[in-house]
């Protein structure tokens, strides 16, 4: 008889926790351990003082504190695909109207001479101070 009494019991804390998690609903989650994409930012060209500069959607990246050396000196991008990235002149990710003052680039190597700007391709060499990516 214990034994019938012990087997049902196991079988009842069984369906509890499993009416737990379903009751758990959208606040159960599965952790992925994809790394964060990273954009490889040079103030030459590719391998010449250049960072990995690790970008999460939408985060806006400065080019101040330990990637202060960037500040008005970057030359190349080199964008995972997946991603477009604006660079801006400006710190905090913020453009003028009009936005003379920011390129966007998609997946690729970019030299910062010859880049799409908002009418034409522009030179922006050594002007970004921040920038931000968002998957496409």
């Amino acid at each position: 008889m214990a034994l019938n009494y012990s087997y049902k019991l196991k079988s009842l804390i069984a369906v509890l926790g499993l009416a737990q998690l379903a009751l758990a609903g959208p606040t159960l989650s599965v952790r992925h351990t994809d790394a964060s994409p990273n954009v490889n930012v040079c103030t030459g060209a590719v391998g010449v003082g250049c960072i990995l500069v690790p970008v999460s959607s939408d985060s806006c990246i400065n080019f101040t504190g330990g990637l202060s050396f960037l500040n008005k000196e970057v030359s190349v991008a080199v964008i995972p695909d997946g991603l477009a990235c604006t660079f801006f002149s400006q710190f905090g990710c913020l453009s003028a109207p009009g936005g003379f003052d920011e390129v966007v680039l998609t997946g690729g190597t970019w030299s910062f001479f010859d880049v799409p700007g908002a009418n034409s391709d522009v030179n922006f060499n050594d002007l970004s101070s921040s920038f931000i990516c968002t998957p496409v």
